[in-house]
């Protein structure tokens, strides 16, 4: 991120005081993130941002009270919403597809290892979505279902003939989100900039006719099934 840029603002919103104290320490320890309020429930979390208006709500999915889905839902009726990301203990199906139903960017686990939380965190708040790989592979599972071997057969073969107007590097990049990858790691793994990393993305946007990351990996998915 450009360090003359303001840092990006967070609000944490957990109803665990040790997750929020956490979280802060890892996020207020990077130059270009900061942590502006935290909140222990959805009610409160609906507060903090109309008064702070932070760029990213790290938001938790079950907590006393107004849970985290439902807070999600009304944040993002305001004119500016902040770019939400789901942050939880819990892995199943129904969160992850109700979190991003609900509009949130991005759904990581809470034991997702810190750098990969701020890199999704600094994902989001460019206007990317991010999931971890477990919550993809469940986005994809859930989304895609039981099918015949003939549905099978003719989305694998739909599926080869979009992948095959990508260029290699292209190709290479489709499959890295499809593992989940967020674009830092995206960038490691093949050795280019972030910079171009969007690039690619961007061309992936065009040449596949999706709107997110997520229906990139269901295009790799049914590729390769």
């Amino acid at each position: 991120m450009d360090s003359e840029r303001e840092p990006v603002r967070v609000v944490i919103v957990d109803d665990e005081q040790l997750v929020r104290m956490a979280l802060r320490l890892v996020i207020d320890g990077e130059p270009d993130l900061t942590v502006v309020a935290e909140a222990a429930d959805g009610d409160a979390a609906i507060t903090v941002v109309d008064e702070q208006r932070p760029d990213v709500v790290l938001m938790d999915v079950r907590m006393p009270g107004r849970d985290g889905l439902s807070a999600t839902r009304e944040l993002l009726t305001r004119p500016t919403p902040p770019r939400v990301l789901m942050l939880t203990t819990f892995d199943s199906d129904d969160l992850v597809l109700g979190a991003l139903r609900a509009g949130a960017l991005g759904f990581v686990l809470k034991d997702t290892q810190p750098a990969r939380i701020l890199d999704a965190v600094r994902t989001v708040a460019d206007g990317n979505p991010v999931l971890s790989p477990a919550a993809t592979a469940r986005v994809i599972a859930a989304a895609t279902g039981p099918r015949s071997a003939h549905a099978r057969s003719s989305s694998r073969e739909a599926a080869r003939a979009r992948l095959a107007a990508l260029t290699e590097r292209e190709l290479d990049t489709a499959r890295a989100i499809a593992d989940g990858l967020g674009n830092p790691e995206i960038a490691q793994r093949l050795r280019i900039s972030v910079a171009t990393v969007k690039a690619h993305t961007g061309s992936l946007f065009a040449k596949l006719a999706v709107e997110n990351r997520v229906q990139i990996a269901l295009v790799v998915r049914d590729a390769e099934e």
